[in-house]
């Protein structure tokens, strides 16, 4: 029998044996080195502590790579162009900025740029600062951009907590600030109490301003508003320290020392130690507490209040009395 037959067959398997053990070894590289990319993409990122990044407008995927990578999201760009490229999804990329947490994989950092959950700055304004202080408020956040070149009316501007946007303009935090107080301001003025000594939503604002700097505390607000509410209805001058440091201040709201008596013969339309009724305008934006007060005052008869060293105040419906509670109040002071 012949051996061509068995001759030819072995130079064909000893061919056959290393071609299939190099496609072996090809679709083991490519099988490792495709669970090597799924665990970079979807494994723990580089990132030590959330930290916020900023995306502005325009930046394309190349650039966002790159600000992830300084900022320590991820460990090289081409994680995060690859994985963009084979998700199709560079054009959904939003701009804005970013926390990114510790941690965070190239999925979840695509995924959050993707979903637009930006970080929301607040900003919290007090009750009873004047609008140049709240100017100098919104100038101290960094996050804000653009100038104020004009300083809003002192009363216009509603105090309270306001959400914003990295580089939204401080313009546009007063122009809500200034919406709100005119709503706030219609709805409690439609709902006032009748046969107020108040002639117009401006005069409910002036004494509003009044009774937010002269009591901090909430429940005394409708007591302190009805004890100028009654002077008014009497001719009473109303007697307000706070005109006065208005005054003084050229509007800016405080001053560094103490009154003195010669301070309450003041010439200013705000002194109202001189001058009878309200001021010409509010001393300061008043909250919504302070404006409730006042459209809704408490019905007594008090005329005088004064510190009673506790945060609040003692009331007296005569001058006797009241005197007596300053008494008081200075011993307080001066710890006798």
């Amino acid at each position: 029998m012949s051996e061509t037959p068995e001759n030819q067959t072995k130079p064909r398997r000893r061919w056959l044996l290393p071609t299939a053990a190099s496609l072996f070894v090809i679709v083991a590289a490519c099988a490792g080195g495709a669970w090597l990319g799924w665990q970079r993409y979807v494994g723990p990122g580089p990132l030590t502590a959330d930290t916020p990044v900023v995306i502005p407008r325009g930046t394309g995927v190349q650039g966002i790579a790159q600000r992830l990578v300084d900022a320590g999201v991820v460990g090289h760009p081409l994680e995060l162009v690859i994985a963009s490229r084979l998700r199709g999804d560079g054009a959904r990329l939003r701009a804005g900025e970013y926390l990114f947490p510790a941690g965070i994989s190239v999925k979840d950092a695509l995924d959050l740029i993707i979903s637009g959950k930006v970080i929301v700055h607040r900003v919290t304004v007090p009750e009873g600062l004047t609008s140049w202080q709240i100017v100098e408020r919104l100038r101290n956040e960094q996050a804000l951009s653009g100038d104020v070149t004009d300083i809003p009316a002192d009363g216009t501007l509603l105090p309270e907590t306001y959400q914003y946007l990295r580089d939204d303009a401080r313009a546009d935090i007063l122009s809500r600030m200034s919406d709100d107080m005119e709503k706030a301001l219609d709805r409690l003025w439609a709902d006032r109490d009748p046969n107020l000594p108040l002639k117009s939503k401006q005069e409910a604002v002036i004494l509003a301003s009044i009774v937010e700097k002269e009591t901090g505390v909430a429940s005394e607000r409708p007591r302190v508003a009805g004890v100028f509410v009654n002077r008014l209805r009497i001719g009473m001058r109303l007697q307000s320290d706070p005109t006065i440091i208005y005054a003084l201040s050229d509007r800016r709201g405080q001053i560094d020392r103490d009154l003195t008596r010669a301070d309450w013969k003041l010439e200013s339309p705000y002194n109202t130690y001189v001058v009878p009724g309200l001021p010409p305008g509010p001393i300061a934006n008043p909250g919504l507490l302070s404006l409730q007060a006042v459209l809704k005052p408490e019905t007594h008869k008090y005329l005088y209040f004064v510190a009673d060293g506790t945060g609040g105040h003692a009331f007296a419906e005569t001058l006797e009395e009241h005197n007596r509670n300053v008494v008081k109040w200075r011993r307080v002071r001066d710890g006798d």
